[in-house]
C-alpha cells in the first residue's frame, strides 16, 4: 500500500486517509468497510448542475405565523412522509419551531429544514460518501450508497435528518424512500431541475403571507439577493462557519 507523502489535514482528508487504512475492516454486521467505500460514483447524476448558480431560501419571521404550518403540509404531501406524533423516530424534513427571547419577550415562529450549507457537516462525516453537495449547492442524500450509520445526523447542528425506522408504500417516485436509510430536505431537486419552486415556497405564496422566498444567492438581479442587500438577515448558528444556503430575516 503506498501512501501520499503530502498529508491532507482537512476533515475529509483525514477520513479519506482512514478509510483506505482499514480497507477490509467490517463496520456493522455484514458491511464491509472496503466495499461500501467504493461507489461514489453511483451518485445521482448531476449533469448540467454548475456552481455559477447557488440555490437557497430566506424566510421572513415577520410573515411566519405561529398556527400556520403550510409549509409542512406541503412537504409531506410532496414528498410522501408523515409523522405519527413521535419525536424521537418521525421524519423531521421541516418543522416549525416557537423561539422566545427571554430578554425582551419577543416571540417568533419559523421553519426549520436542512440549510443547505456550503460546509455541511453531514458530508465530512459521511463514510460512504451518501451524503454530498451538488455543484448548486444543494446537499442530498444517495440512497443507494446510504448504510444508516446516522453519522450525518449526530453532525447536524440543526436536527435536520430523519432516519427511516418501518418500510415504506406507496412512494413517490420523484423522492424514494428507504428503510434503513436516512432522509432529509432536498429542497425540492425534482421541481428545481425543471425550473420550478420548491412545494414549501409555493404553499406559502398561496396559503400564507409569502414569507419563503427561493431563488439564486448568486445572482444579485434575484429577489432573494436584493431582499438580503436591502435587510439584514441572521443564519441559524452561523458561528459554525458552515454558511447555510437559508437565511432568516426578523430574528
Amino acid at each position: 500500500m503506498t501512501l501520499d507523502p503530502k498529508p491532507d489535514h482537512s476533515r475529509r482528508g483525514f477520513l479519506g486517509a482512514a478509510l483506505t487504512l482499514t480497507a477490509g475492516l467490517a463496520i456493522v454486521p455484514g458491511v464491509i468497510l472496503f466495499e461500501v467505500a467504493k461507489p461514489k460514483a453511483a451518485q445521482p447524476s448531476t449533469a448540467g448542475v454548475t456552481s455559477k448558480v447557488r440555490w437557497g431560501l430566506l424566510i421572513d419571521t415577520n410573515k411566519c405565523e405561529p398556527g400556520c404550518d403550510a409549509c409542512v403540509t406541503a412537504c409531506k404531501t410532496e414528498h410522501g412522509w408523515e409523522g405519527h406524533g413521535r419525536p424521537r423516530t418521525d421524519p423531521q424534513w421541516i418543522r416549525k419551531i416557537d423561539i422566545r427571547d427571554p430578554k425582551f419577550g419577543t416571540e417568533r415562529s419559523l421553519p426549520v429544514m436542512c440549510q443547505h450549507c456550503a460546509e455541511p457537516p453531514c458530508v465530512d462525516v459521511c463514510p460512504t460518501g451518501a451524503s454530498f453537495k451538488r455543484a448548486d449547492g444543494i446537499v442530498l442524500v444517495d440512497k443507494h450508497t446510504c448504510i444508516g450509520c446516522r453519522y450525518c445526523m449526530m453532525a447536524c447542528p440543526y436536527k435536520a435528518r430523519s432516519f427511516v425506522h418501518e418500510a415504506q408504500e406507496d412512494q413517490k417516485t420523484h423522492s424514494p424512500r428507504g428503510k434503513g436509510t436516512v432522509e432529509g430536505c432536498n429542497l425540492c431537486v425534482h421541481r428545481v431541475d425543471r425550473g420550478g419552486t420548491p412545494a414549501c415556497v409555493e404553499a406559502c405564496a398561496a396559503e400564507a403571507k409569502g414569507a419563503i422566498v427561493f431563488g439564486d444567492l448568486n445572482d444579485p438581479k434575484s429577489d432573494i439577493s436584493k431582499r438580503l442587500a436591502r435587510y439584514p438577515a441572521t443564519r441559524l448558528r452561523a458561528d459554525l462557519g458552515t454558511d447555510n444556503g437559508v437565511a432568516y430575516q426578523g430574528l
